[in-house]
């Protein structure tokens, strides 16, 4: 993985990210805040999940600390969630600005909430945390069909076509 590629799969997990935001926006507040049985409750509870470790990658990447409120339990509406998204895509964007090649090779010791410590490269680490958030966005693909809702399409082909379509 290179910066350039780096650089391209968060560009790629913003452009899924916002179309679930977007897709979400039209739901019904029953259907969207809906237990419905899944590892993080519903709709609500995985986007917010999402947004949850996204953040806390990235304040694993600038080396602060965890957040105070476990979970995004602090998100109580699609709007705070969006809000929060948008801070940290903000955030992530410049830091991604001055990642360098050899950044790309260091380590960082992460210590999940789990237990246990483990070394990792900030290249597996941001393909851990694209490919965490696209996990979920599946989940939210099968939790839209449960509420009768269409899902959008984020597959990383889609965003490659759509991205040279928008620049021909």
């Amino acid at each position: 993985m290179t910066v350039g590629e780096a650089r391209e799969l968060f560009a790629y997990n913003a452009w899924a990210n916002r179309r679930f935001f977007a897709a979400l926006e039209s739901l019904p507040a029953e259907s969207y805040f809906r237990d419905l049985k899944s590892s993080h409750g519903g709709l609500h509870g995985t986007l917010c999940h999402i947004v949850w470790a996204e953040e806390l990658w990235l304040n694993r990447w600038l080396a602060r600390p965890n957040s105070a409120v476990p979970q995004v339990r602090d998100l109580t509406t699609l709007a705070a969630a969006r809000a929060r998204w948008e801070a940290i895509e903000t955030e992530r964007d410049r830091f991604l600005a001055g990642l360098t090649e050899r950044r790309l090779d260091e380590s960082l010791a992460v210590k999940p909430s789990g237990g246990g410590a483990y070394l990792h490269t900030f290249r597996e680490m941001f393909r851990h945390a694209v490919d965490h958030s696209s996990y979920h966005r599946g989940q939210l693909v099968t939790l839209l069909r449960q509420v009768s809702a269409t899902p959008p399409g984020t597959g990383l082909i889609t965003f490659y076509r759509e991205r040279r379509t928008s620049t021909a």
